[in-house]
């Protein structure tokens, strides 16, 4: 018997018109997880404390439900515009989903208000709470070896030519630099700077490694062994100086000077070794470098890949890369690395392997690009610098969320694009019954997604405590 493939018009649902109701809905049912999880870590307290006298009178709204809907807006993502504001405040969804009520929500006016009240001397609280917070996580991976990263991002300002700071970068764009310390997934230090200012400018890299050094030593552990990463634009004596004054390792790309290529030209074929990965393989030699302002030699390892993209590179057209380190010279990070039994890690192939994944640390930039915008509303320098040092703590926030409630459901590497649109975008239903206010959710969503176990989760993080 033959049936027809075409559905007979009698059985296809048809919407006849559209309606108002009067339920309370929103499309952002996640964002209850994450208020849950924001008032279960108890950072709230220590944002009054900090930043509660911004607040001149009673009209305008406390420090912390400013923060609040702050951290939301940006782990939202909806819109990256100050103006959403206003369309928030109308939507009482998206108020009750916060938990917040219609008349508590920020307008654009009251956001742009509470941004300009910062000076640089509350500005600068920012960097404290954001080192405070990398502690809390330090506490609770408990590392055995420290691997730090330090980077500049270029934030692409280019059609805001009347902004003060805005200023031609290395990436042929005005805009920002900000010179950042990343941890793993994490940001957790940071200067907000023009896009003139290059890597090394000034003696900022080595007031940020010394005090965050100083911060792990008297809070983590004193004898935990700390190494940094850092490209080409670092290469400094005085920042190696630092380093060694303070007992931690460093991984620096170097300059290919002229003396050097021509050493390496006299090297006998069996000086050489290979060094390989899942990906690549490498040719290197190590050598003894004293550059003619030093005062000691340093250790260098001169390498090349062998391949690129799967294809055999002639000897003539191998890029060349030249590192310095400390590793393996015989000072106090070599004995705290062989206390730990990562002793390997002093090795020449572990070193490159390492300043090879720097690759990794450059990608928070970009996941944190992908959180929030490069584009900055304001005019005025400080303005800018107190919205991006709170686009970095809802950063924070939200890796520390995606790890501590949603890693079943995400894995940590996914981008906020995903995460919101797994997580956050879900429609839900609030109601009021019996005295309590419920969210609700469809069945397929429950299962989908394991929203009671978030629940629970999200309702009970580790606590954050100021040491």
């Amino acid at each position: 018997m033959n049936y027809s493939t075409i559905l007979r018009d009698d059985c296809q649902p048809i919407i006849d018109s559209i309606e108002i109701t009067t339920d309370t809905l929103t499309g952002r049912g996640g964002l209850s997880l994450f208020v849950r999880y924001l008032r279960g870590v108890h950072l709230m307290p220590h944002l009054k404390r900090l930043f509660g006298s911004l607040r001149k009178s009673d009209k305008g709204q406390p420090v912390t439900m400013i923060f609040k809907q702050l951290f939301c807006f940006f782990l939202d993502g909806t819109s990256r515009h100050l103006v959403a504001f206003d369309y928030l405040k109308r939507d009482e969804g998206y108020a009750a989903a916060i938990e917040s009520s219609v008349d508590e929500m920020l307008s654009s006016h009251a956001v742009k208000r509470f941004f300009q009240a910062f000076r640089w001397p509350r500005i600068w609280l920012f960097r404290r709470l954001l080192q405070k917070l990398f502690l809390w996580r330090l506490a609770l991976g408990k590392p055995s070896v420290i691997t730090l990263g330090i980077d500049t991002m270029v934030m692409d300002n280019d059609e805001a030519t009347s902004r003060h700071g805005v200023e031609p970068t290395y990436k042929k764009v005005k805009g920002f630099q900000p010179l950042q310390m990343t941890w793993g997934r994490f940001i957790i230090d940071a200067v907000f700077r023009g896009g003139d200012k290059h890597s090394n400018h000034s003696d900022t890299v080595q007031k940020m490694v010394e005090h965050i050094v100083g911060e792990i030593r008297r809070s983590y552990r004193e004898d935990v062994p700390i190494v940094i990463r850092l490209d080409s634009g670092f290469f400094d004596q005085k920042l190696f100086e630092e380093c060694e004054r303070l007992g931690i390792g460093y991984i620096v790309g170097g300059k290919l000077y002229n003396d050097i290529k021509e050493y390496m030209k006299c090297v006998d074929a069996s000086a050489w070794s290979c060094h390989r990965d899942d990906e690549q393989s490498w040719d290197f030699v190590e050598f003894g470098d004293c550059r003619g302002s030093w005062s000691m030699f340093r250790r260098a390892i001169f390498c090349r890949p062998r391949y690129e993209e799967e294809q055999r590179l002639l000897e003539f057209a191998r890029p060349d890369t030249v590192l310095y380190s400390n590793l393996g010279m015989g000072g106090k990070i070599d004995e705290q690395l062989r206390k730990v039994g990562k002793e390997h890690l002093l090795d020449a192939q572990h070193i490159i392997a390492s300043y090879h994944m720097r690759g990794y640390d450059e990608l928070v930039h970009r996941a944190l690009k992908e959180f929030a915008s490069e584009t900055l509303p304001f005019k005025r320098f400080a303005p800018n610098a107190a919205f991006y040092y709170t686009m970095l703590i809802s950063f924070f926030l939200y890796e520390s969320f995606k790890e501590d409630v949603c890693e079943s459901i995400v894995p940590l590497t996914a981008y906020a694009t995903t995460v919101r649109r797994r997580l956050i975008d879900f429609a839900a239903k609030i109601v009021r019954h019996a005295g309590k206010i419920i969210l609700k959710v469809t069945t397929a969503t429950w299962k989908q997604l394991e929203i009671y176990a978030l629940w629970v989760r999200s309702g009970a993080p580790p606590s954050f405590a100021w040491k």
